[in-house]
């Protein structure tokens, strides 16, 4: 089992951020924090095959940009499925002269085969999509068996921020595109079709919309998890 960390500050505040068109939540987060080094660690040593799930904006292009460099033989995809933010994104592609093919799509039916990507990455996604684990199955099928997921999401905290989470999401999520402040993405991962190789608790985001957590994940078989999320356990938050 990955050991979980203790809550990492934020650092490298003094670069230049990119800038991060798209969820509001995740423009707010870039400008008070510096979101830089943990995307960076989702774009870290890419290799082959990737996707890029619910672009918003395209907050990951620079990233990405900076993989290609190192690893020109990358095959880019990447789907949002609001067109202003796929508009923003083919704009900021385009501005970093990145070759990527972009295309409307929705986490919870992805338009690609089995088996299609070496690496899934997710910044933000899973506190807006309409059902987050039929999302993680969609990634399950859709990446390698020997594949990687990463993600980094804000994810319900515990204690008494986590039930204002809970009291808080229902307008919440009116005001702010759908986002849910209380998922609890890392236990969903950690309980599916997934080997959690590490996670690590971030002190970063903006109240209520925190902690976050980061890490990757690599496919296990069904037969091979011990224990399933049913929809009746998995949403816990108010709606």
């Amino acid at each position: 089992m990955p050991s979980r960390t203790a809550e990492k500050p934020d650092t490298d505040r003094a670069e230049s951020k990119p800038p991060t068109p798209g969820h509001p939540i995740d423009a707010a987060l870039s400008e008070r924090f510096d979101l830089a080094e943990h995307r960076r660690y989702l774009a870290r040593e890419l290799d082959g095959v990737i996707l890029d799930l619910g672009a918003g904006g395209g907050a990951m292009v620079p990233y990405l940009q900076t993989a290609v460099q190192r690893e020109p033989a990358l095959r880019l995809h990447a789907i949002e499925p609001d067109p202003n933010r796929r508009r923003q994104a083919k704009q900021t592609a385009t501005t970093h002269n990145l070759d990527i093919h972009l295309q409307s799509g929705r986490a919870e039916s992805l338009p690609y085969a089995d088996d299609t990507f070496d690496v899934v990455i997710a910044s933000a996604v899973f506190c807006t999509v309409q059902d987050p684990l039929l999302a993680l199955e969609e990634v399950h099928r859709v990446v390698k068996p020997n594949g990687e997921f990463r993600f980094l999401e804000h994810v319900r905290s515990d204690g008494l921020r986590g039930y204002v989470q809970d009291v808080v999401t229902p307008l919440w999520k009116r005001i702010d595109n759908g986002c849910h402040l209380n998922r609890r993405t890392d236990d969903w991962i950690a309980a599916g079709p997934f080997a959690l190789d590490e996670i690590e608790t971030l002190r970063l985001g903006v109240s209520p919309s925190r902690p976050f957590v980061r890490g990757t994940a690599t496919p296990v078989s069904h037969t091979e998890t011990d224990s399933r999320i049913s929809d009746d356990d998995g949403f816990q938050e108010l709606h």
